[in-house]
């Protein structure tokens, strides 16, 4: 397993891909620092004797010990670590740690590129390509990120109807030798400090979309592949340090005409499987919103409870009712993902079928759950920011800036009129105050408010997993028994 520095070290040697803000940047530019600090934080606490039980798994393919971000679960235990993982660690950083989407693609392709071959009786291979990858992928302790999401274009159109068919990844030539792709993947998380991009389809496809079927890996600096990067850093410090500094990136992954050899592709043509592997991402990704989501619910706990000591409103029943709220979904969410996995199978629901065995027996959560937790968490991001704001009052929005905070002619009377609670320092009122308003309503905070409702898929597509995956039927039969209905 990889330290921190071993894997910042290696990004340096990779090939410049990345555009922001008009400039062509390196992987370990200033402005990607703090984001190199959260997804550093998942090669230590590997290391960590209080957190390596959490962090590290046994391979069932090469029988080491690994990453559990590299790990394909095998067995309800591996899902609830992985939940637990994943609280604990967003708790370290504050809000997203980054490595989630590589876990959740690589579990995902481990069983749609297995019942793949199945279909095709043996005339692909994309099973053995996949774990010929994930091989390497183990013993050199990758960082993976997920490309799923298309641009979409004329948002109303299915792919085969877009004008411009660029507008979903898909594939333009096959070879003896590979495969030719177009296409850009949006919003990808961390993509500009990932070793590999994983390339899933976004959508259920249809018979006439079997170009659009199509998942992949190709290391992040790849020929052909360009990456648009925005970062997102909360305002810099000089005088008053943080506790953690963290940054975030995501990306639009251009693939522009990209060759792929076929020991890369896990899945082209089967619009079955690529309708299944878009749905079995999102479960995966789902379930560990059921560990990010409570951790931010941790974190946002603290702050209401801090803000509301710091303004002599702490036993205040409206505020109390606030707390009890963040604590309610907070829980809810991670009961919902206990249950998940609790209940995992190597199954999966295929509409019209029920669940069904899936795979070469890795487990995976369980979906009504996994979407439960992530809906009501999602759905309850907007108003966990207004009780935020309701507390704190206006002062987050309207702090002084930092090199006022310690200019000497200003610092005696701020330390004065910014002092609150007169038992608490003034100097931690301050620390405190800083990171409320990075945490609330910063460039940065706004982004992940976005990313906590639409990430992992919007409230409405869970939604539409939980009502056509629920037995609705059952329920009217309930009824009907009751009102003497034959």
């Amino acid at each position: 397993m990889r330290t921190k520095e071993e894997y910042v070290e290696s990004l340096r040697k990779m090939r410049r891909n990345l555009y922001h803000n008009g400039e062509k940047i390196d992987r370990d530019d200033e402005q990607q620092l703090p984001a190199l600090n959260v997804m550093g934080l998942t090669f230590d606490a590997a290391h960590d004797p209080e957190t390596a039980d959490l962090c590290t798994a046994t391979s069932h393919l090469i029988g080491e010990k690994i990453n559990r971000f590299c790990h394909i679960h095998q067995s309800r235990e591996d899902l609830h670590k992985k939940q637990d993982m994943t609280r604990i660690l967003c708790r370290k950083v504050g809000f997203c740690i980054q490595r989630c989407m590589g876990i959740d693609a690589t579990n995902a392709l481990n069983a749609v590129s297995f019942e793949a071959d199945k279909s095709n009786n043996g005339s692909t291979e994309y099973h053995k390509n996949f774990l010929r990858w994930l091989e390497n992928f183990q013993k050199n302790d990758l960082v993976g990120c997920c490309a799923q999401t298309d641009v979409k274009g004329e948002r109303m159109k299915r792919p085969a109807q877009q004008t411009d068919p660029d507008m979903y990844l898909h594939v333009v030539e096959k070879r003896s030798d590979g495969i030719v792709v177009r296409g850009c993947k949006n919003y990808i998380s961390e993509a500009s400090i990932a070793d590999e991009i994983l390339v899933v389809p976004t959508r259920a496809l249809g018979p006439d979309e079997k170009d659009y079927a199509v998942a992949f890996a190709v290391p992040a600096d790849y020929e052909g592949v360009k990456q648009v990067v925005t970062i997102h850093n909360f305002r810099k410090r000089e005088h008053i340090p943080k506790g953690f500094e963290g940054g975030y990136t995501d990306s639009y992954v251009i693939f522009d005409d990209t060759f792929v050899p076929w020991e890369r592709v896990f899945l082209c043509g089967e619009n079955d499987h690529g309708t299944i592997c878009a749905l079995l991402f999102a479960l995966f990704h789902r379930h560990s919103y059921s560990g990010c989501k409570p951790a931010i619910g941790d974190v946002f706990l603290g702050l209401a409870a801090l803000a509301a000591e710091y303004n002599g409103i702490r036993k205040s029943p409206h505020v109390r009712e606030m707390f009890a709220e963040i604590i309610k979904v907070t829980e809810l969410g991670y009961a919902a993902g206990f249950t998940a996995s609790e209940l995992g199978k190597p199954e999966v629901y295929i509409p019209g079928l029920g669940s069904c065995t899936y795979g070469p027996g890795g487990y995976i959560p369980e979906s009504i759950y996994s979407n439960v937790g992530r809906c009501l968490t999602g759905e309850a991001v907007f108003h966990e920011a207004e009780m935020l704001c309701n507390i704190a009052g206006g002062i987050p929005s309207t702090f002084p800036y930092e090199r006022d905070l310690v200019n000497p002619e200003l610092k005696p009377l701020l330390d004065k009129y910014l002092r609150r609670n007169p038992d608490v320092p003034v100097e931690d009122q301050i620390k405190f105050w800083l990171l409320y308003a990075d945490m609330t309503c910063s460039s940065a905070a706004g982004v992940g408010t976005y990313g906590s409702y639409h990430g992992g898929g919007s409230p409405i597509m869970e939604q539409i997993v939980i009502t056509l995956q629920y037995d609705i039927e059952l329920r009217k039969d309930i009824v009907k028994k009751l009102a003497g209905i034959d």
